[in-house]
């Protein structure tokens, strides 16, 4: 294989992973750091490496639209991205310390808990509960924009919030994902935000996030230009694509043929995890 055609098998390869990962709010690093290990053989670091940098272009790509849309809550992202931050740098100092092997188990898990997640679905809100007097001190409440106008919100939870967060930050910097699916599933599950805006705010996110941690393998050397550049364009492409779909998307559709992929992906990153093959 030439240097021209992998250029552009990878990027095709993040176009899909961007596409999928701006729908979803998971980032595209879910898809990306095991189809770079799995099929192309490249070193679980490097695949790290690079699928931080293209969680960077997701959150680029995709949620400059989404906050002209009026779907991020600003606020909620910047107060939790505390908590992210200082986690993506105590996952990032850890990664270089933990065998790859390790590392293919410890992100195969993590694969299955996403694919898991992606079937369950609940209420936005729990109608009738209080709201929480720290997110009112906070001003986090907010609107987002429906067919039938602008629907208000109010954010529970805020303390349970953000103790996961400092778990997705800590995911990411040592698996390279973004940790969307935990930054979603916080703000959906924990915080009783609507899914839309748990979503478009974890694409705001997970690129501060992924910036901290990315730092860190930078200067360990395990960002390759060649692997980083052709991963950085597909996924930006694919993240503003999916950006502007998500308002058609189909979340059942969606939800199951990303458990499906991620689960297939899972299941073979913990065999060769264990196997040494990695």
């Amino acid at each position: 294989m030439t240097n021209l055609e992998f250029s552009a098998l990878v990027a095709t390869i993040a176009g899909a992973a961007g596409f999928l990962g701006a729908l979803t709010g998971l980032g595209g690093g879910v898809v990306i750091t095991p189809a770079l290990t799995l099929l192309l053989g490249v070193d679980i670091r490097y695949a790290i490496g690079a699928s931080l940098v293209s969680v960077i272009a997701t959150s680029s790509g995709a949620a400059a639209a989404y906050v002209k849309e009026g779907y991020s809550n600003i606020r909620i992202g910047m107060f939790l991205e505390i908590a992210t931050t200082i986690g993506a740098l105590c996952g990032a100092f850890l990664a270089t310390r933990i065998p790859t092997s390790a590392l293919a188990v410890i992100f195969g898990l993590m694969l299955l808990h996403s694919a898991w997640q992606s079937y369950r679905a609940e209420p936005d809100e729990l109608d009738g509960a209080k709201p929480d007097p720290l997110a009112a001190r906070l001003k986090l409440d907010g609107t987002y924009p429906t067919a039938e106008g602008p629907k208000k919100y109010h954010v529970r939870g805020v303390k349970a919030g953000f103790g996961l967060m400092f778990a997705a930050g800590t995911v990411s910097g040592l698996l390279g994902i973004g940790s969307g699916a935990l930054k979603v599933i916080a703000m959906d599950r924990a915080m009783r935000i609507p899914f839309k805006v748990s979503t478009t705010t974890s694409n705001f996110m997970i690129g501060v996030t992924a910036a901290a941690s990315a730092g860190v393998y930078l200067g360990r050397g395990y960002i390759d230009p060649a692997v980083a550049m052709p991963v950085v364009l597909g996924v930006l492409a694919g993240s503003m694509l999916g950006a502007r779909h998500l308002i058609s998307a189909h979340p059942k559709v969606l939800r199951l043929v990303f458990g499906i992929v991620v689960g297939v992906m899972a299941l073979e990153m913990i065999f060769n995890g264990f196997a040494g093959k990695i």
